[in-house]
């Protein structure tokens, strides 16, 4: 982003696959195996942090891809064995994440430029974000507009990956449709609209996954005007031209990466982190500082990006990754204030 700091040639030109494959990748393997409770499932987040580890270390980047892959197909594999314990449409969509994960590190893998697949890693994460909201929604009422609305959306979202193979630019603009659509439908149906009105805890995870909703939105809405609106408007051959890096595409990932995904990881984290890694963490009211320098560089960001502030956009990179390490503090200080604790209790609020 133009800082001149120290930095490992490979964590730069990686620092997508990094984020996506090393970490959040390391993360949701771990989830599914801690779920599963079988041995073989660890494989998975092993292989993805070793390829991580492989990457910024400077080996040859076929080893650390190969392993990523690797992990993204044991994730396919308890996918497998979770259908056949639940086969629901909530399991099948986030199957379907872990799918688009195996399929982008496939194209990566074969030297596919990471911004004409970039859009299979971001179906990863959004359809298995979306298919654990719909699991949840499953304590509201039921209905078939709810449904219905649900699989157009998210099919919305798989044809325009589909159609990035042949089409990039058509792909993007349907797939951004479908991130919009999404949106609207969590915004609509999902729980948080329902808990953000309770106090504590429940408060704190509604507004991380609002304001995310937001961003997938946003992050919808730009996606349509760079990837559809604006070339078509100035003549381009858009149907066979993906988004190229810049500061539109820089805009659109990281609305959906930082805005949306990050804010389902702080919101989630005071769940997920206790239950996999079998300690009590007590919640906080200084958890919403690290949402608040998240939402707000985010905001900075696209504003910057989109008005062309290079100054602007370096700042406010500065200020994600801040956010980021704010949240570690944080969640490592609340562990550690009650890691003596029996595993497996409750977390609780504090005042």
């Amino acid at each position: 982003m133009g800082w001149a700091w120290p930095a490992p040639p490979q964590a730069v030109v990686d620092h997508g696959a990094l984020m996506i494959g090393g970490f959040l990748g390391t993360l949701l393997g771990m989830e599914r195996a801690v779920a599963l409770g079988w041995r073989w499932c660890y494989a998975g987040p092993t292989a993805s942090a070793a390829g991580a580890f492989l990457l910024l270390a400077g080996y040859p980047t076929l080893l650390g891809e190969s392993l990523i892959l690797a992990a993204s197909m044991v994730m396919v594999l308890d996918f497998v064995f979770i259908i056949r314990r639940q086969a629901a449409i909530f399991t099948l969509v986030m199957a379907g994440g872990a799918a688009a994960w195996a399929i982008g590190n496939i194209l990566w893998l074969i030297g596919i430029p990471i911004y004409e697949m970039v859009f299979w890693w971001m179906g990863f994460l959004v359809l298995t974000i979306v298919g654990e909201r719909l699991e949840l929604s499953r304590l509201l009422p039921q209905s078939k507009r709810k449904r219905h609305t649900f699989l157009a959306a998210a099919g919305l979202f798989t044809l325009g990956m589909l159609a990035t193979l042949a089409f990039p630019g058509l792909g993007e603009c349907i797939a951004g449709i479908g991130l919009l659509a999404l949106a609207v439908w969590l915004l609509v149906y999902d729980v948080t609209r329902h808990t953000v009105r309770q106090h504590g805890l429940p408060r704190f995870i509604a507004v991380c996954l609002l304001t995310g909703y937001f961003w997938l939105g946003v992050g919808g809405i730009l996606t349509v005007i760079y990837a559809g609106i604006l070339p078509i408007l100035q003549g381009h051959a858009w149907l066979r031209t993906a988004l190229r890096p810049g500061l539109a595409y820089d805009a659109i990932l990281h609305a959906v990466f930082l805005g949306f995904v990050f804010g389902m990881i702080f919101g989630h984290a005071p769940i997920i982190f206790p239950a996999v890694l079998s300690v009590r963490m007590e919640f906080s009211r200084r958890f919403y500082l690290h949402l608040l320098l998240l939402e707000g560089s985010v905001a900075w960001r696209i504003i910057g990006d989109i008005g062309g502030g290079w100054s602007i956009r370096q700042s406010a990179g500065l200020i994600n990754g801040i956010a980021i390490l704010l949240f570690l503090a944080n969640t490592v200080t609340s562990v550690r204030r009650k890691a003596a604790a029996p595993a497996g209790a409750p977390v609780r609020s504090t005042p």
